[in-house]
Formats: structure tokens, C-alpha cells, sequence
């Protein structure tokens, strides 16, 4: 049996980025029943991608009642639809045969992970004081992507002065203002900038200097993106609702690697069941982005363990 339901998650505070604000977390939640043994999935559905609750939902629904991992490669597209089920699969092979998904997917045992934390975009003051609620943490995240960036660049920084920073502009930058702010986010001691031109807009990347690591977001999805990253980026943003699942996440990774990108593992605002999978993937990436359950005011009955050493691996609880 599949099944997918649709699950909301009240958000900690609203949530901002260049594209618009959110106040919760729409999922969906995949079920897979089979043999007495049931697995889980979570994703996140993206306007960005054209992607609906509706949609992926009917496209879950279609799916054969008996489909494989290996037959859903094919049966769906990357996107957050196969991701639901691939790791609702994992999850329910996981438990079928007693083992655990790292074992069954030839990985070593998973550890804690330190994780960014991310920042939403506000005013300059806001964020400011946002980063000095935050600056005990080792890692943050900044959302931006507006014209007027400088002034929330200072604030964060004047917020948290020793925590190391990696920026989101989610391609709300031209080739221009990037050029102008690079310089400024070596000064403030950011670490890296992600996807500052608009994917599809981003050969200029390829033409001016990059004197910091870039990372390819939008810009990457499976592994059919990667031809068209050289020479333009630095590093790639794994995530499983662009990938379609641990499937091809883990094997994103390799061949990421493989064509010398860095790689950061990160993810939609969903609750602990869609971070659980990312965290294997994420085991010894440059730049580990799992938040998201950090960014809600609830969660699943049993959620990711978080505390100074980061993010740790899912209980066969909650998945794998």
C-alpha cells in the first residue's frame, strides 16, 4: 500500500527569503505498507520548480502500488515527488530486513553533523539582533538576494562576530551587484555565496572573478546538471527534493566529487523525516545545511537529536 498524506508544521517565526515569507511547513508524508512493515518519506513541494501539494500528490497517487527504487528512477522525474517515496522505500527496506539504511546502502556508520543555521531576510536591525540570538552557533546562514544587502551584511556580522558565515542570495543578484559585493564578503569573512545569479541567467559566473566559493543551488539537480556547472561554480547544493531522493543524492555526490566540486548537503524547510536521509548523504561534506527542523515550533513525535555537536543520525524511530 502508498499512501501520502499532507502535513503542516507551524513555523518558530516567519520565515523570509527574496522570493516571499512563509509561517509554516507544508509536506507531504509518503507511507509505504508492505508485508507487515511500514517506511516513511517526507518532502517538500517548490513553487520555485512548479511544483504543488495537488500536483506532486497526484503524481505520487499514480504510482504503481508495487513500485521498486529501481522502477521509480524511471517512473517519476527528480523532484520532490520521488523523493517522498525513494526514502519511504529505503526506509521500509530498512526495516524489513532489520539493518539500517547505511548499512544496506554500503555506508559507513553516520556521526553528528555540524550544521548552518539560517537566518531569514529582514531588516537590517532585525538581523542583527537575530544573529546575536544565534551567535553561540558555529555556523550561519544568511538569506539575501535584495539591492540592499551591504547594511544586513554589517548587521549580521556585528551580531555574531565569531561565527563563520556562508550567504543565500537564491538568485536575486546580477552579474553586477555580485561583482560589488564580493570584495565586501571577504571583508565580513564569508566562507561562501550561494546561487547569486538566477539559474538559467548564470553563464557571467564563468566570466568574472569568483574570490569566493560559489555554489550551485538552483543551478543543480541530479546529475544531469553537471555538465553545465563547469567552469561556473565552485561547489553544489544537495538537496533531496531537487535530486529526487537518497538515491540519486548519494550518487550525485560521487560524481560532484568526482568533477572536483565541493559539495554542501541541504534542504526545504520540512520537518526531522525529510532531514533524516540528508543526513547521510551530508557525512564529511565541506558545508552542512540541516536546519530546518531548528526552524519550526513542532515536530515529528520522534524527531533528529540537535545539541553542540550538530545534528545527529535519525533514530529507526523516526527513519532508516
Amino acid at each position: 500500500m502508498l499512501q501520502v498524506t499532507w502535513d503542516r508544521f507551524r513555523l518558530a517565526q516567519v520565515f523570509t527569503i527574496s522570493r516571499g515569507s512563509r509561517t509554516e511547513a507544508q509536506v507531504l508524508t509518503v507511507t509505504v505498507t508492505r508485508e507487515g512493515v511500514t517506511g516513511r518519506g517526507e518532502c517538500v513541494p517548490y513553487a520555485r520548480y512548479g511544483e504543488t501539494l495537488e500536483s506532486v500528490a497526484a503524481q505520487i497517487v499514480a504510482l504503481p502500488e508495487d513500485i521498486g527504487r529501481a522502477d521509480l528512477q524511471a517512473a517519476l522525474p527528480a523532484g520532490a515527488a520521488r523523493n517522498a517515496v525513494d526514502c519511504a522505500l529505503w526506509d521500509w527496506e530498512a526495516k524489513r530486513a532489520g539493518r539500517r539504511v547505511w548499512e544496506l546502502a554500503g555506508l559507513a556508520a553516520p556521526g553528528p553533523l555540524v550544521t548552518a543555521y539560517t537566518l531569514s531576510l529582514d531588516t537590517p536591525e532585525a538581523m542583527r539582533a537575530a544573529a546575536a540570538a544565534q551567535a553561540h552557533r558555529p555556523l550561519l546562514k544568511i538569506k539575501l538576494g535584495t539591492p540592499d544587502d551591504m547594511p544586513r551584511l554589517e548587521a549580521v556580522r556585528a551580531g555574531a562576530p565569531d561565527a563563520r558565515i556562508i550567504v543565500d542570495a537564491n538568485e536575486g543578484w546580477s552579474a553586477e551587484v555580485y561583482a560589488d559585493l564580493a570584495p565586501h564578503l571577504l571583508r565580513l569573512g564569508v566562507e561562501m555565496v550561494e546561487q547569486p545569479l538566477p539559474a538559467g541567467a548564470d553563464d557571467m559566473l564563468a566570466e568574472i572573478a569568483r574570490p569566493l566559493p560559489v555554489c550551485a543551488d538552483e543551478s543543480c539537480h541530479d546529475r544531469d546538471s553537471l555538465p553545465g556547472l563547469k567552469g561556473k561554480y565552485d561547489m553544489v547544493n544537495i538537496k533531496l527534493d531537487k535530486t529526487g531522493g537518497l538515491t540519486e543524492a548519494l550518487a550525485l555526490r560521487v560524481e560532484a566529487e568526482a568533477a572536483g566540486h565541493g559539495v554542501m548537503v541541504g534542504c526545504m524547510v520540512g520537518s526531522s523525516l525529510a532531514m533524516a536521509p540528508a543526513v547521510l548523504v551530508a557525512q564529511g561534506v565541506a558545508i552542512v545545511d540541516l536546519d530546518g527542523p531548528l526552524l519550526l515550533a513542532e515536530d515529528r513525535a520522534v524527531p533528529l537529536d540537535y545539541d553542540a555537536a550538530g545534528v545527529h543520525p535519525p533514530r529507526p524511530e523516526l527513519w532508516g
